[in-house]
């Protein structure tokens, strides 16, 4: 009897062992896996930094590395060279405009969606859904004719308009209140509080780690969208970082000195690089909590 136990260890043993093995090996090729993903991108960034603060009395086409000491001559140039100040201004009232209104209509809808009862709510559901599935220049026709009969064009407006509801941002909000106990919508209720104020002080508080997440893609998507803002917009008064950064790029003061595009390239991305590692745990942390992946 004892036999028979010592041998059921050993091969209990042996499992472990293996399977602790097998966790191990796949641990290892997953941090081989990320590390190379890591490398294939910062080495873009790391380039694009070293070519931006590089003298621009010291060519490129001299080498990859640089023996003069760091310069900040090509920032001065490029911010010179063009209406930086004007395009952070528009692109901070754009990203900013449209999250603000977002946040509005997702909390609505997914509340509508997460928690009421209506005719018409899974044909309507599907229809926001089908908004995700819809690629982004599948639409540029009908909104531009829809800005220009507004009379929007060349215009803030009219970057912001079409942006104002999310399909995404609606079914991220409707599965989070879906999952939120109605224990607590029942007791503001028995405290008297009325639809607005279970939205407001049970929901919306609660869905704050949801609220996060969507707000960082919305940002990030928002501020790198180029497409779009190069169609509705002509003049530099209503241009946004990267249509600008576009215009500057083509323009006969950058021509092909990459420290000068290198430079307006970093005064593009600078803020979202700033805000990603200032709040990076609390943007990773965000995402977890909400489940989005």
């Amino acid at each position: 009897m004892s036999s028979l136990s010592t041998q059921s260890k050993v091969a209990n043993w042996d499992v472990s062992g293996a399977a602790g093995a097998l966790y191990r090996r796949g641990s290892l090729v997953r941090g081989v896996a990320a590390l190379l993903f890591a490398v294939l991108w910062v080495v873009p960034l790391l380039w694009t930094i070293a070519t931006a603060f590089r003298d621009p009395r010291d060519p490129v086409s001299s080498g990859l590395i640089s023996t003069a000491p760091p310069s900040l001559a090509s920032f001065a140039t490029a911010w010179n060279s063009a209406p930086f100040p004007t395009y952070y201004v528009n692109t901070v009232i754009i990203v900013g405009g449209i999250l603000i209104v977002q946040l509005v209509t997702i909390t609505l809808a997914g509340y509508a969606f997460g928690r009421l009862q209506f005719p018409g709510k899974s044909v309507l559901f599907a229809l926001f859904l089908l908004q995700m599935m819809l690629p982004a220049s599948a639409l540029i026709v009908p909104n531009y004719e829809t800005i220009r009969a507004l009379n929007l064009i060349d215009t803030r407006l009219a970057i912001m308009l079409p942006a104002f509801v999310s399909g995404f941002g609606t079914f991220l909000m409707t599965q989070t209140f879906r999952a939120l106990p109605r224990e607590f919508e029942e007791a503001a209720r028995i405290d008297g509080a009325n639809s607005w104020q279970v939205l407001r002080h049970v929901y919306f508080a609660l869905s704050r780690p949801a609220i996060v997440a969507f707000g960082v893609v919305s940002v990030c998507y928002h501020w790198n969208d180029f497409l779009w803002p190069l169609i509705v917009t002509n003049t530099p008064a209503s241009r946004p970082l990267t249509v600008g950064l576009a215009t500057f790029t083509q323009s006969s003061e950058s021509g092909q000195d990459w420290q000068l595009i290198m430079a307006g390239t970093l005064l593009t991305t600078f803020p979202l690089l700033i805000g990603f590692f200032a709040f990076q745990r609390r943007f990773i942390s965000s995402f977890i909590q909400s489940g989005l992946r």
